[in-house]
């Protein structure tokens, strides 16, 4: 399948999760409100989501793909499923010592990640503690899935992965419907539904897998040259995927003395995670593989035009999501979230940070655009170094701005969201400078000139939103809501969007077939979807 056509099945089922997701988020956020029983939940969701994403998709994924593609075309269907029968064993016992030590050290673990409450609220840090205790088998099944989920993807096979988060938020809603009495117990529900989601999501891809007549083992774990290669190249990636989720967790650290600040951060978080989920990663796992066989094949020219076209359909998307983030960071936040517990006040402080994330999210879509450019030649060190620099950045003038800001009298969390996006701006141009310097990225013309004009197209829809942001009163009096107000306002404003895209032609509707257009499979293995599971 095409670029395009692997990002909509990724993105349009990532798209589905999401929905799902602010049902979650808007019960979360009336059974918890923003004190300290959220600021523990959120802190102990952090925690093993720093460790997936670490070993499991920001780490290991990178590293697998490209390794397994090429196995799967030098050596065939065998060799390939054996290498990740052994990975498998291999990765789940690394996991499952480290869940094991996480969770018999976890009350000293959690003194650096959440110690603002030690002192000033030792209930909220003992049940942040247990909470976060509870969720560590998340992360030993999400390993599984995060594996069979990259067989899957090598094949041209992206479903069943891209379906299988729908159920983290069906399980966290469906505990939320049972428990609600207390915040304390909704949280405890909550928890205990993300472990026991892990575990589905893990059985969810492996059925994909076997379906797809991918045969793969268990095997004793051993440390075989393919699987020490594999680890090597998957250590620097840990860093290099995760960049953007150490220096969330270095925020929440210095948010814990901030009550209701981690709580904020998150409400902000979840929002720009949106287009973060349904472009960015969408794109980067949708390019990997095909990025893989470019380069294996020798055809770098293919590999420049694929970043090309990555570069200008996450921009497309991107763009506008981060005008409605700096245009409305309030109204979004107020429209989608102020209810229960949650008050109009906890959205205005949600809303400063958001306003500072909106100006990182193209950044934080480009680096997963970029990155795979580096994993798919196998480079995981280039990226880890810049991330290195990166997370350096965050953490002095995270702490720098924090600290200012309360010693100011202004809530200090705002400086963390500016340090977050800061770092992420840095990250990815030190990116770009390392593949101009190689070779591996060479905008043409009218790739740059289609980047300005969706520039200007997003710059139009910011206007307006702007605009109809400041007639919220006469919106709402209109439409007898502000849930109506701002429905009208996300949908109206994504139609004028793409109204006014195709108006300056910074996109067309060859372009669009173009992009929909059907490639070759990758080699030694099927292409596009498994019958039946063509989204």
């Amino acid at each position: 399948m095409s670029l395009a056509r692997n990002t909509a099945v990724i993105g349009g089922l990532t798209l589905i999760s999401r929905l799902f997701g602010f049902a979650r988020d808007v019960a979360l956020a009336a059974a918890l409100g923003a004190g300290p029983v959220a600021d523990a939940f959120f802190a102990a969701l952090r925690f093993p989501n720093l460790f997936r994403r670490l070993f499991a998709e920001g780490a290991f994924s990178q590293a697998f793909v490209p390794v397994y593609s090429k196995t799967l075309a030098a050596e065939g269907e065998e060799a390939a499923n054996r290498l990740a029968s052994e990975a498998l064993s291999v990765l789940l016992l690394m996991v499952g010592v480290l869940s094991a030590v996480a969770i018999a050290c976890m009350g000293w673990i959690n003194l650096a990640l959440f110690g603002g409450y030690a002192q000033t609220n030792p209930e909220a840090f003992q049940l942040a503690t247990v909470l976060t205790q509870l969720a560590m088998p998340y992360l030993f099944a999400m390993s599984a899935a995060t594996l069979f989920s990259g067989v899957l993807n090598a094949h041209g096979r992206f479903f069943a992965a891209a379906a299988a988060p729908i159920l983290f938020n069906l399980c966290q809603l469906f505990a939320l419907w049972l428990v609600h009495d207390t915040p304390e117990l909704a949280a405890l529900a909550a928890i205990i539904a993300v472990s026991i989601s892990g575990f589905l999501q893990a059985l969810w891809v492996w059925w994909g897998a076997q379906r797809s007549g991918i045969k793969m083992q268990l095997p004793f774990p051993r440390l075989t040259p393919a699987v020490k290669r594999l680890f090597v190249l998957a250590a620097p990636a840990a860093i290099a995927g995760g960049a953007l989720q150490i220096n969330v967790m270095v925020s929440q650290a210095l948010a814990s003395f901030e009550e209701g600040a981690i709580t904020y951060l998150n409400v902000a978080d979840r929002l720009y995670q949106l287009p973060l989920g349904l472009i960015g990663i969408a794109v980067g796992v949708a390019m990997l593989p095909r990025l893989s066989r470019l380069v294996q094949e020798g055809d770098e020219p293919g590999a420049r035009g694929a970043l090309d076209e990555a570069v200008a359909l996450s921009m497309a998307f991107t763009l506008p999501a981060a005008a409605a983030m700096l245009a409305l960071p309030f109204y979004l936040i107020d429209g989608l979230y102020s209810r229960g517990e949650f008050s109009a006040a906890d959205a205005h402080n949600a809303a400063l940070a958001l306003i500072h994330y909106g100006w990182g999210v193209p950044a934080f879509v480009l680096a997963k655009i970029y990155a795979p450019a580096f994993f798919a030649r196998e480079d995981t060190k280039a990226p880890m170094r810049y991330a290195i620099t990166s997370m350096v950045l965050n953490i002095i003038l995270g702490g720098a701005l924090f600290f200012s800001l309360r010693a100011a009298g202004v809530a200090g969390f705002q400086g963390l969201a500016i340090a977050t996006s800061a770092a992420a701006w840095v990250n990815v141009m030190l990116m770009i400078r390392a593949l101009l310097a190689r070779g591996a990225y060479r905008p043409t013309p009218s790739a740059f000139a289609r980047l300005l004009r969706i520039c200007l197209a997003s710059g139009v829809l910011f206007a307006v939103l702007w605009f109809a942001g400041a007639n919220r009163e006469q919106l709402e009096a209109a439409l007898g809501s502000k849930e109506a107000a701002i429905a009208l306002i996300i949908l109206g404003g994504g139609s004028f969007y793409f109204l006014v895209a195709f108006l300056v032609r910074a996109v067309t509707v060859s372009e669009v077939r173009a992009a929909f257009r059907r490639e070759r499979g990758p080699a030694g293995g099927g292409g596009g979807l498994p019958p039946g599971l063509d989204g």
